[in-house]
């Protein structure tokens, strides 16, 4: 399918609708619950690299430098980032001591640029600032935000952004600096709609909102008989419920859970793109598949009829870099 390109705030970066992320390709199997080897990884790479319009997002401390390490094997193996891709990656925190001040921030990207085998990142996320030792570092004067701003300056990205969790820390940031995106994960799907008010906020803003993991963590995509899990946690029956109604309604209509999972995100007219997570090639294939799957507007009224939560789907997450 082509997909149309959509510009990232002023950036002058666009991305296509559909982007992938490459948590799982890190081999966490702490979050995922399985391990990814090298070669299934790289032939992943391959196959987004491939697309005619590819949009890879990474972060300094998937599987504690994996991804990163992944992603620049390829680009290396190719001689380079591919022109016709836009690559997404964070600055992030020091996983030992949870330090992020504008040192951690220039060393994370130093950090970056080094394992990818680029000069320059296309879109350069704040990551995860709720985890940090002190919010401070992060926020204050001279902190890793004004690193972020001064990253942009310098050329060394084109655009930047905020990639957190908790709606309630990202909205005090999102109204006091000039970002050209933000992600948001788990908090847009068929299920859960935390992130609705932080996606006014953006489009007041002109903020380009990249929407990740609208599959809730692999359940909607894979289903709840096979992947009891949500947001990366194994998860009860009653946690499940909500997946299995959509299950059920998708079902009545023959559409895939996981088409339909990620329609809901692509049609919605605050976001510029989703971003999916994929371990295997096949998986990249299979997006593109479902996000051409047509959807009769009867199952849209009855996925809009079942209860969907604001609550933070994280909250009793314990996260895990690996």
């Amino acid at each position: 399918m082509t997909q149309e390109l959509r510009p990232v705030g002023k950036s002058g970066v666009f991305v296509p609708a559909i982007g992938f992320g490459s948590t799982s390709l890190a081999d966490m199997p702490g979050t995922y619950g399985y391990s990814v080897e090298e070669e299934r990884a790289y032939a992943t790479i391959r196959a987004i690299f491939d697309l005619p319009h590819g949009f890879l997002d990474t972060s300094r401390n998937y599987g504690l430098g994996r991804s990163e390490e992944r992603i620049g094997h390829v680009v290396r193996e190719r001689g380079g980032w591919p022109a016709s891709c836009v690559l997404s990656t964070k600055l992030d925190r020091d996983m030992d001591t949870l330090r992020f001040d504008a040192g951690q921030a220039r060393r994370s990207v130093e950090e970056s640029l080094e394992a990818l085998g680029v000069e320059r990142i296309d879109i350069l996320h704040l990551h995860d600032p709720e985890h940090a030792a002190d919010l401070s570092e992060v926020t204050g004067k001279g902190g890793a935000l004004d690193e972020l701003m001064k990253m942009k300056e310098e050329g060394l990205a084109r655009a930047v952004g905020l990639a957190a969790g908790k709606v309630d820390v990202m909205m005090p940031i999102l109204r006091d600096w000039d970002f050209d995106a933000i992600i948001t994960h788990n908090r847009w799907t068929l299920v859960n709609h935390n992130a609705g008010p932080m996606m006014d906020l953006c489009a007041e803003r002109g903020i380009a909102v990249f929407n990740a993991a609208p599959y809730a963590g692999g359940a909607l995509a894979k289903g709840a008989a096979q992947h009891r899990r949500y947001v990366y946690q194994e998860a009860s029956d009653a946690v499940l419920a909500p997946i299995r109604a959509v299950e059920e309604v998708c079902a009545r209509h023959g559409v895939p859970p996981g088409a339909a999972a990620l329609q809901f995100s692509m049609r919605e007219g605050r976001i510029a793109s989703t971003i999916l997570g994929v371990s295997k090639p096949e998986r990249v294939a299979q997006t593109l598949e479902w996000a051409a799957v047509p959807i009769p507007q009867g199952l849209w009224d009855e996925l809009a009829a079942l209860p969907a939560t604001a609550d933070d789907p994280e909250a009793s997450r314990q996260y895990s870099p690996d």
